[in-house]
């Protein structure tokens, strides 16, 4: 697994070390204690970081959730969608059960 900021470059080097702590799931005080500045440092440079703008993107290698086997069974997710020619495929019989 791999952890990008994108957005970055636009952050301070010292945000970048408190958006990473904090999108670690660090609180404040933790993140705090760790670099040796006080919570409402930590809290302002995060806030700052914020209101800059960044996106965390997780990039995950191969399949760890497990979402995609090759021998997934995905019959039965066509229901209600779309033929080729653009009618619905509804699978079902037309039975009330």
């Amino acid at each position: 697994m791999q952890v990008e900021i994108r957005g970055a470059e636009k952050l301070s080097f010292r945000e970048r070390q408190v958006v990473v702590l904090r999108e670690s799931g660090l609180s404040n005080a933790q993140v705090a204690k760790r670099l040796g500045v006080s919570v409402g440092t930590v809290a302002t440079l995060f806030n700052r970081a914020k209101r800059k703008g960044y996106q965390v993107v997780i990039v995950l290698d191969g399949d760890p959730l497990a979402l995609f086997h090759p021998d997934a069974d995905d019959k039965g997710d066509d229901v209600g969608e779309e033929d080729a020619d653009g009618e619905a495929n509804d699978e079902s019989d037309g039975e009330i059960v």
